[in-house]
């Protein structure tokens, strides 16, 4: 019987499958890169408010804790945001005509809630407990930057999986003394992981990388 195809399609049809598979690993990095560029993510892009609240001023410049607008930080999954009343604390007596404080206070006559931009938004499928990384050692630095250089706060971190799971599969090199968690100075020593591996023995840390932990 007569040969139907000829040799060199044993050839073509070699290189269709390799070029096949090189076209597949490249749309792969292609898509890894684009999942983890700023803007799938919107890393670094400072999101403009209905008032242009400043954590630089407030916590570098006025000295303020996080937890004295976030009070439910330490004690509940969800940080909070600071009622009205809060903020007119200071400023029925600060700033009390500012044109650009108006929405404040028109909050606080009206009683209706201002309207915040999220930074940070997980996805529903994603638990996550500020209490609980709080407890361990977790500064708010780790996930937040320092906010007390952001006249308007932008997302310094990704909050992918892979940038979770780095924590996660090593926590001795981020947990820090409880008494720093909330300062945005504090710096890791050149003993880091020494140091680490101390608090994750004291505070009872485990290596958690389970779906189940974060996806409930």
């Amino acid at each position: 019987m007569a040969q139907l195809f000829h040799p060199s399609i044993n050839t073509l049809s070699r290189l269709s499958i390799f070029g096949a598979v090189i076209v597949a690993i490249v749309l792969w990095w292609l898509l890894a890169k684009i999942n983890h560029s700023s803007y799938v993510t919107q890393l670094g892009v400072a999101r403009t408010q209905t008032v242009p609240f400043s954590h630089k001023h407030h916590v570098s410049g006025l000295g303020l804790d996080c937890r004295y607008c976030h009070t439910s930080v330490e004690t509940s999954a969800f940080a909070g945001i600071p009622s009205t009343k809060t903020c007119m604390t200071c400023h029925s007596q600060i700033w009390s005509d500012s044109p650009m404080l108006e929405p404040v206070r028109a909050s606080y006559r009206t009683g209706e809630a201002l309207v915040w931009k999220r930074v940070y938004d997980l996805p529903d499928y994603v638990y996550f407990n500020h209490s609980i990384h709080v407890k361990k050692g977790i500064g708010c630095v780790s996930c937040h930057g320092d906010v007390s250089q952001m006249p308007l706060v932008w997302q310094a971190s990704t909050l992918q999986m892979d940038w979770c799971l780095d924590c996660h599969r090593a926590p001795e090199k981020f947990v820090r003394p409880r008494s720093a968690v909330f300062k945005m100075d504090w710096r890791p020593p050149t003993y880091q992981v020494a140091l680490g591996e101390q608090l994750v023995r004291e505070y009872h840390i485990q290596s958690l990388i389970s779906c189940s932990v974060c996806h409930r």
